[in-house]
């Protein structure tokens, strides 16, 4: 049986998501683990209202080097096909180059998400150049080529230096037909609503970057906003919880589950602690149910082995879901 644990608040007559997926015969299991991913802390230079762990400038949960070691090490026993390093903004955790020296030997692909304006910063210089020596994937946030949009989301002030870095990143090959460096965008609604069309989005995205901005990318993702942290604040503060909630549900799409990323992802949060997702990592759902941490693990974590869910999964399994 799935394991469960509801940590949103009173909703009504929504159905939890776990006896859902009993209704429609469907199971939530991991597949084979072939991405690794790193949430390397909450501190975060902006505060975006849409932000799941509510990470932001005053937050102190930061992986420390030793941790590190321990998920180096790992790696290093288990192959994977991918590790995705997250945060918080990355770019702010000092031992992040140390990190992407040693695991890029590791894996065919390293990835790093990124808000932009981090990157911005002078003294950044070292960090990109190290980036794009290793061939490093970025995933960018910018959810919208409209400034004030995008500033309504992620803080005044904050579409010029994001600008500043997509501009160098071109320079440097990222984004740029033939050159081998990935550049990726991901944007999220800005409101209490479900994502637009991907492809459609894409081709508005790229014309209005070229146009307005000469910039170019790869590819771009929309993904729903999960009712978590600093957003599940605002869906509370602003009376949008209960109606945001059933507009996720009414949206499930039961195929979306064989192609979700926690079946074949484990994440590792800042203390080493191992977590199906993300978005699981914010809700405190630890894998399994229990708490293990990363340097107890010389293996994939064992297909076939419940994944732990929450109302919160509702935003994953919604349209086109998040693979």
């Amino acid at each position: 049986m799935t394991a469960s644990r509801n940590k949103t608040p009173e909703l009504g007559e929504l159905t939890r998501f776990a006896d859902l997926l009993k209704k429609n015969g469907l199971t939530l299991e991991r597949d084979r683990t072939t991405t690794l991913q790193l949430n390397l802390g909450l501190l975060c230079d902006l505060a975006c209202r849409h932000c799941h762990l509510s990470a932001g400038p005053q937050r102190t949960e930061m992986m420390d080097w030793h941790t590190m070691q321990q998920v180096i090490a790992y790696a290093e026993r288990v192959p994977f096909q991918v590790i995705d390093i997250t945060g918080g903004a990355p770019e702010l955790v000092p031992d992040l180059p140390k990190l992407v020296r040693a695991l890029a030997p590791l894996t065919p692909k390293l990835m790093l998400r990124t808000n932009l304006t981090t990157l911005a910063h002078p003294d950044k210089a070292p960090l990109l150049e190290l980036l794009r020596q290793q061939g490093v994937v970025l995933i960018a946030s910018f959810p919208s080529t409209n400034t004030g949009q995008l500033e309504a989301q992620r803080g005044q002030g904050v579409m010029d230096p994001s600008l500043t870095t997509l501009k160098r990143l071109n320079e440097i090959g990222y984004g740029i037909e033939g050159s081998g460096l990935e550049l990726h965008l991901v944007a999220n609604p800005s409101g209490a609503y479900m994502p637009s069309d991907q492809e459609q989005a894409e081709r508005k995205f790229k014309r209005d970057m070229a146009r307005k901005w000469g910039l170019s990318f790869n590819q771009l993702y929309l993904f729903a906003n999960a009712p978590l942290g600093r957003f599940l604040g605002w869906l509370k503060s602003s009376d949008n919880l209960q109606d945001y909630m059933q507009k996720l549900a009414n949206g499930f799409n039961p195929c979306t589950i064989d192609g979700l990323m926690c079946r074949n992802l484990v994440s590792v949060a800042w203390d080493g602690t191992l977590y199906d997702c993300d978005f699981n990592l914010a809700a405190d759902l630890p894998m399994s149910g229990k708490r293990i941490h990363v340097s107890e693990l010389d293996a994939r974590p064992e297909q076939g082995q419940p994944i732990v869910v929450g109302e919160h999964c509702y935003a994953c399994t919604a349209g086109s879901g998040f693979t």
